[in-house]
């Protein structure tokens, strides 16, 4: 099978980077969140393209336990396992599994992996040239500083999501707490950064934040999440998946993913109501699940019929490999932030996949997400938290030919190709790597 078949682009020019005596460079990956786990876009996908391009990758994990909450099947867990995924060393070490809102639990799950990657994946990992530290939680940031301690490897330090931020808008911590914990993890978080030799963030605005709170400038790298390249792509719907979904003549607007704090899905659920009462096409499907479900679904039971089947269904979460099928059938995707500063430079994974799977988009964001839409002419973004205008928009789309939204999706498959690819993320990680380990 070819490299582009096998969702591994062809090989640039540049020669494999080798050190002089002829070692490849070993790019050790610490994170907590690995395949197969979805949605691990750094994690399996890039290890695979830098070993195609020639480096030694090593990966320090956990035991596949998110979203779920529970150790996967196939797993259990164990003082250490070692797997190779498509020809990836994968070393994992033992976690305490759970994903819901209970703070103790979410910290005691963060702290056993610091714990056990700390003292038990550490030594077993052995020398490496870079640490790509990925996070959250910057807890993972533990083991990265004792690697480079240990082998003066210069730390990569990518962050998917800003902290304490998250942490303080997720609602898990009490009030009273928020000072402290402000005051501590934003300590810690800087504490990481200064002993970064890049720190990777998603926007261009999370740049300007981390350099407003001290991160120099010049360590700073942006790149944009890229989806995964092997599963999402344009594809023929499927009529026995619209079917089950019951959108049949019907206008598919569908939410896919978690439903978390930070999503603000209540906000679907009423623009859902005030636009199926406008246009009786509009049907609006929620598919997954995540620690605030219940309160959406609550909204919807509030509102009665106005938020109530055909107009609006919460279905049951798909596997992984589903995504891209249902992705398919969407007539638009839907995503959705929670009107907080934070969020305005951050770009969720589920732009990347729209994009990715030539799908047009509505959104409900302000900041970096917003523009980046706009830039692409993918979709529509509207105010957060707004459902009016959410509303609006779905009104607007449902309006259009079929063609005018296909056109939506295919601008945004080319622009994904421009700018938010593996290979364009990838490419800047490569010289990276390069300049760090000294073989650019």
């Amino acid at each position: 099978m070819s490299a582009a078949a096998d969702g591994v682009s062809p090989l640039p020019a540049l020669p494999p980077p080798r050190h002089r005596d002829g070692r490849a460079v070993r790019v050790l990956f610490v994170t907590i969140t690995f395949d197969p786990e979805p949605g691990a876009q750094r994690g399996l996908p890039l290890a695979r393209w830098l070993m195609a391009r020639g480096y030694d990758v090593r990966v320090l994990t956990g035991f596949p336990q998110w979203p779920l909450g529970r150790t996967f099947d196939g797993y259990r867990q164990r003082p250490w396992m070692r797997e190779v995924m498509e020809g990836v060393p994968v070393l994992r070490v033992p976690l305490y599994p759970s994903h819901d809102a209970n703070p103790l639990r979410r910290i005691a799950t963060y702290l056993s992996f610091m714990l056990s990657a700390t003292c038990i994946g550490v030594p077993l990992l052995g020398r490496g040239d870079v640490v790509f530290l990925y996070e959250p939680p910057p807890t993972n940031g533990v083991p990265a500083l004792l690697l480079r301690l240990l082998h003066g490897a210069p730390i990569v330090h990518q962050i998917a999501d800003l902290w304490p931020d998250t942490v303080l808008a997720s609602g898990m911590l009490p009030r009273g707490l928020h000072r402290v914990a402000d005051a501590s993890i934003g300590a810690f978080c800087r504490f990481l950064y200064r002993r970064a030799a890049v720190v990777g963030v998603l926007s261009a605005g999370a740049a300007r934040l981390l350099e407003a709170r001290g991160v120099p400038r010049d360590t700073l790298l942006v790149s944009y999440n890229w989806a995964d390249e092997t599963l999402f792509a344009p594809a023929a719907p499927d009529p026995a998946l619209r079917t089950a979904m019951a959108l049949d003549g019907r206008i598919g607007f569908v939410y896919a993913g978690n439903v978390g704090p930070l999503q603000g899905v209540e906000t679907i659920v009423r623009a859902a109501a005030l636009a199926g009462a406008r246009d009786a096409r509009i049907a609006v499907r929620i598919v997954g699940d995540g620690p605030t479900l219940a309160a959406a679904q609550q909204v919807a039971a509030d509102l009665g019929a106005a938020a109530a089947a055909p107009t609006l269904q919460f279905l049951p979460r798909r596997a992984y490999h589903e995504m891209n099928a249902v992705n398919a059938v969407s007539d638009v995707m839907l995503a959705h932030l929670r009107a907080l500063p934070f969020l305005d430079v951050t770009v969720p994974s589920k732009v990347s996949v729209a994009m990715a799977s030539g799908r047009p988009l509505l959104i409900g964001a302000r900041g970096d997400t917003a523009q980046l839409v706009e830039q692409a002419a993918c979709g529509i973004a509207v105010p957060p938290e707004d459902p009016t205008a959410m509303a609006d928009a779905m009104v607007r789309l449902a309006a259009m030919s079929t063609a005018e939204r296909e056109a939506m999706g295919a601008r945004g498959r080319a622009y994904y190709d421009r700018h938010l690819a593996l290979d364009v993320a990838g490419a800047a990680l490569d010289a990276t790597f390069r300049r760090l380990a000294g073989v650019a």
